[in-house]
């Protein structure tokens, strides 16, 4: 990539997509391979055999891919594995931070390890991938790309999730800063914020969106992980340079429901006034 964040001509560029064995984040390993031509280096923190098959995916696609262990939970020393990619595939020039995690507890009852976990995983880790990640690409003089899987979540409340809404919300004002402080250096940071995305986390692995009825959204459906990857893939491109600091939701419009929220609706009624 050049010092804009295009393409260069050192040779295909080098991704890394942490939590890429399934779901979301194996959609864009592939995309990235696949639509913009990069090597891939996958994480996985308990499924290894995902991440293989991710990989195996990659391979298809005619690129190179790695695969290395991720544990958010074991912090700094988890973020090692950027630079153990970057260095095994030759490089650096596209992060994408997609792993997380959860949890479903009222406020009052939550405790403080399982804050903890919330927030490592979802925030406290993309920052430190995101350090490693701009240090190498600062380092190699090209520029960079780094995509932030946030949440329609960074944007809006949810009953029940206060610790995942606080490190999403957190992860968008983090991808704003980062934004501000390596545009000098040729390096974009975008967030990603996904809807209901029909992923083994939502209960819904290989399911054919179009079949699902989701009144609640104005489009009518849950989303495809392809479909947050193709916008992965346009922030990981030569088309998108000028792109930085920015949130871009993918979630059939269900942000612009505002006080008519949300998925979990089950008539059409909102659509009449």
């Amino acid at each position: 990539m050049t010092a804009d964040g295009g393409p260069g001509r050192h040779g295909p560029g080098v991704a890394v997509v942490t939590g890429s064995d399934s779901g979301i984040g194996r959609a864009i390993a592939v995309a990235l391979a696949q639509d913009v031509g990069m090597d891939v280096g996958i994480t996985w923190h308990a499924d290894e055999a995902g991440a293989r098959g991710t990989a195996e995916e990659v391979a298809r696609t005619g690129r190179r891919a790695a695969v290395a262990r991720m544990d958010l939970t074991r912090l700094p020393g988890a973020a090692d594995a950027v630079d153990d990619l970057a260095t095994e595939l030759g490089g650096l020039d596209v992060l994408v931070n997609c792993a997380g995690t959860g949890a479903s507890v009222p406020f009052v009852d939550l405790d403080l390890d399982t804050v903890r976990r919330v927030l490592d995983v979802d925030l406290v880790g993309p920052l430190l991938c995101g350090q490693r990640a701009a240090r190498r690409m600062i380092a190699q003089g090209r520029g960079g790309r780094i995509v932030n899987i946030t949440s329609v979540h960074e944007h809006q409340p949810r009953v029940g999730t206060a610790p995942y809404c606080a490190a999403k919300g957190g992860l968008g004002l983090l991808t704003q800063v980062m934004a501000l402080e390596l545009a000098s250096y040729g390096i974009t940071v975008n967030a990603v914020a996904p809807g209901e995305i029909a992923t083994p986390m939502t209960g819904q692995e290989d399911v054919e969106v179009t079949s699902v009825r989701r009144p609640g959204i104005p489009l009518g459906r849950p989303g495809d992980a392809r479909e947050v990857a193709a916008v992965v893939a346009f922030l990981a491109g030569p088309a998108s340079g000028y792109v930085t600091g920015a949130s871009w939701a993918v979630d059939g419009g269900m942000l612009r429901m505002g006080p008519m929220a949300g998925s979990h609706l089950d008539s059409d009624a909102w659509r009449r006034p």
